[in-house]
C-alpha cells in the first residue's frame, strides 16, 4: 500500500490529507477562511497566507491522526506549486519541503488544475463497498475543470499528459459567479448563493448572451457580468452606460422609477447562460475527439444544474467528484501526486511556487 499526505494552500483553505494508493482518503483536513474574507466579498491574499501560517501545522497533524499514520510511514509528500497566491503558495510548499527534509520523503509538485482533475480518482471515506470497487476513469478523456479562476477544457491521453484545447480569456466561471452575487446582494462565496437563489426563478426570464457559442473551445463569461450589470442598473432607476449628454438632460427631468430587482428569475438567467455555454462546448469537444469519458472538476462541478444538463446532454459517461471534493482539498492533490510518484516523477529541493502555471 502507498501513503501520501498531500498539502494544499493555493487559495484560501488550509487542506492537508492522506491517500492510500492514489484513491483511497484516509483522512482530509480541511481548514476554512471563508468568513475571514467574506466581509470583503472575495479573497484577501495578505490575510489569506497570514492564516495559513497559523494553521498548517495543526492541519498536517490532524490529517495524520484521523488516518491513524505518522511521518514515518508515508511513501510521499505531494504538495499544490501553483498556480494560486504566491504567499499561500509558499506556506504549503516550504512545510511540505521541510517536512520530507527532515524525514527523508521524497517529495511531489503537483499542479492545481490536474489535482482537480485527479478528485475524480478518490473513493471517499464511508462510501458503500460497491462504490469502493468502481473502475478508475477511462483514457483518453475529456475533463472540464471550473473553479474561480480557471475554466479550462483539457484532453487527457495518458497520465501526465494532457492538451488544454481551450480555457477562459477574461472572467473564470466561479469568478463571474462571485461577481454577479454581488450584484444580485446575494453574498460570498457566490455559487452556492446563485444556485439556492435559481431554485425558485425562471431561468427564461431573461435572454442573456452566450459568448463565442459557437467558436472554439474558449471561455468568456465577462460580456454576460455586463449584461446582469446593466439589469440591474435599469431596474434600480439608472442608465446602464449614461453618456455626459444623457447625463446633463437627465439633471432637469424627473429619474426613472425604481423597480423590485426580480432575483431569483435573474440568478436563474445567469446559472443557466452559463451552463448553457460550458455543457455545449465539452459536449462538442467529446463528440469531435471521440474520448470514452467526461470528467467535471473543481468548484463550480458541485452546481447541480450544471451536473444535470452534461449528464442529460453529453451521450458518453459523465464523472464527478462529491461535493466536497470540488472545492479547493489536499486529497486531490495526494492522487495526484501518488501518479506522479509511481511514474518516478519527484520534485528536487529547490521546488519553488508559481503562481501562474500552467497544465502544460
Amino acid at each position: 500500500m502507498s501513503l501520501v499526505l498531500g498539502v494544499e494552500t493555493s487559495c484560501d483553505e488550509t487542506a492537508a490529507s492522506v491517500v492510500a494508493d492514489g484513491r483511497r482518503i484516509l483522512s482530509n483536513v480541511v481548514a476554512s477562511q471563508i468568513e475571514l474574507h467574506r466581509r470583503y466579498g472575495g479573497v484577501f491574499p495578505e490575510l489569506a497566507s497570514r492564516q495559513h501560517v497559523l494553521e498548517i501545522v495543526p492541519v498536517i497533524q490532524a490529517a495524520l491522526s484521523q488516518a491513524d499514520t505518522e511521518l514515518s510511514a508515508l511513501d510521499a509528500i505531494a504538495v499544490t506549486s501553483g498556480p494560486g497566491l504566491v504567499g499561500s503558495l509558499l506556506v504549503g510548499v516550504n512545510a511540505a519541503k521541510a517536512i520530507a527534509w527532515a524525514r527523508g520523503l521524497p517529495l511531489v509538485g503537483v499542479n492545481h488544475l490536474e489535482a482537480h482533475l485527479y478528485a475524480n480518482w478518490l473513493i471517499a471515506p464511508g462510501t458503500t463497498a460497491g462504490r469502493q470497487d468502481e473502475p478508475v476513469p477511462r483514457l483518453p478523456l475529456l475533463c472540464l475543470i471550473v473553479s474561480g479562476g480557471h475554466s479550462d477544457l483539457v484532453l487527457m491521453t495518458e497520465h501526465d499528459q494532457y492538451q488544454v484545447l481551450g480555457r477562459t480569456i477574461d472572467d473564470a466561471a466561479g469568478e463571474a459567479f462571485d461577481k454577479v452575487a454581488r450584484l444580485l446582494g446575494l453574498g460570498y462565496p457566490g455559487g452556492p448563493a446563485i444556485q439556492a437563489a435559481a431554485q425558485t426563478g425562471n431561468p427564461s426570464a431573461f435572454e442573456l448572451p452566450r459568448a463565442l457559442w459557437k467558436q472554439g473551445y474558449d471561455f468568456s463569461f465577462s460580456g454576460l457580468k455586463t449584461a446582469v450589470l446593466h439589469i440591474v442598473q435599469e431596474y434600480a432607476g439608472l442608465p446602464a452606460q449614461p453618456s455626459q449628454a444623457k447625463a446633463q438632460a437627465a439633471t432637469a427631468q424627473e429619474p426613472p422609477p425604481k423597480r423590485e430587482l426580480p432575483v431569483a428569475d435573474l440568478a436563474a438567467s445567469f446559472q443557466a447562460a452559463v451552463v448553457d455555454v460550458l455543457v455545449e462546448k465539452t459536449r462538442r469537444a467529446a463528440e469531435e475527439l471521440r474520448v470514452e469519458e467526461v470528467l467535471l472538476a473543481g468548484g463550480v462541478a458541485s452546481n447541480t444544474a450544471l451536473r444535470q444538463e452534461m449528464k442529460a446532454r453529453v451521450r458518453l459517461p459523465v464523472r464527478y467528484p462529491p461535493p466536497v471534493l470540488c472545492t479547493d482539498n489536499a486529497a486531490m492533490v495526494a492522487a495526484a501526486g501518488h501518479f506522479k510518484f509511481r511514474t518516478g516523477k519527484q520534485a528536487s529541493w529547490d521546488l519553488d511556487v508559481c503562481p501562474g502555471l500552467g497544465l502544460v
